[in-house]
């Protein structure tokens, strides 16, 4: 058990090694310019030397990233909830929820950072747009994922509809709930990024977004590369921690993590 779960973490490790020589060989070899693919060691040595810098920007991204993500919960569990209790509001409002889905950030963005006075509320609401479908499709559909026959024990018992809610949809929707927030912490970044470069803000509120377009408009492009690492790295670790936050509240009752583990 103790080798398969190091074999896990092992894999993508030496996976992104070998990544990073075959690029720091190709790099070398070909000799390419660093204004036009940097190497991997050159990316390294300026984040660390532009550390405070970015990861000043990074604070400033997460920190817009993680209150989009708990705004897109705290709405799109509330919407889920609603539109369980009855089919006709679920198809009175589920094509606005699409509607949102569909409709592209870049659009959208301008004009809430138009009306919106506040810079990073302006940027939340453009992140919590994009995350926050995922959410209400998913604990939706977990929520009628119920097994018929408890349902119907519920119903012979004469439950009432909060004791339905609370003691056989939400533990039936909790999987899917978790399926969602994993897509939705990824979007949340994404939406988060998308929405810097549209807002283009500087200053002590400059996220990475602003400094990828600052590094790339002054042609440093090693510290664009470095930026860039930041954002997948901190895409990676909210995935990582949605995920272990998945298997803490299914870890010991749900097939899908124990079978997992």
């Amino acid at each position: 058990m103790k080798s398969e779960r190091l074999f896990k973490s092992a894999a993508p490790l030496a996976v992104g090694v070998l990544v990073a020589l075959a690029w720091q060989l190709a790099v070398t070899v070909l000799e390419v310019p660093k204004y036009i693919v940097p190497s991997p060691v050159l990316v390294a040595k300026t984040l660390f030397e532009d550390w405070s810098m970015l990861s000043a920007a990074l604070v400033v991204t997460l920190q817009v990233t993680l209150l989009a993500l708990g705004i897109a919960v705290a709405l799109g569990v509330a919407l889920a909830f609603l539109f369980v209790q009855s089919r006709w509001i679920e198809r009175a409002l589920f094509p606005y929820a699409v509607l949102l889905q569909v409709t592209p950030i870049v659009a959208i963005a301008p004009l809430i950072i138009i009306w919106v006075k506040n810079t990073e509320l302006a940027l939340t609401l453009c992140a919590a747009i994009v995350a926050i479908f995922p959410i209400i499709a998913n604990t939706t559909l977990g929520l009628r994922s119920v097994n018929p026959g408890l349902a119907d024990l519920f119903r012979m018992y004469k439950a009432g509809r909060l004791q339905t809610l609370m003691r056989l949809r939400v533990p039936a929707a909790l999987p899917y709930f978790f399926g969602g927030l994993r897509v939705a912490s990824g979007l949340s970044l994404i939406g988060a990024v998308v929405a810097e470069f549209v807002a283009g803000t500087g200053g002590t509120s400059a996220g990475l977004a602003y400094q990828i377009l600052l590094a790339g408009l002054q042609l440093n492009i090693p510290r664009l590369f470095a930026a860039l690492v930041l954002i997948a790295v901190a895409g990676v670790a909210l995935f990582v921690a949605v995920v272990a936050l998945s298997r803490l509240a299914l870890g010991n009752w749900h097939d899908s993590e124990i079978t997992a583990g």
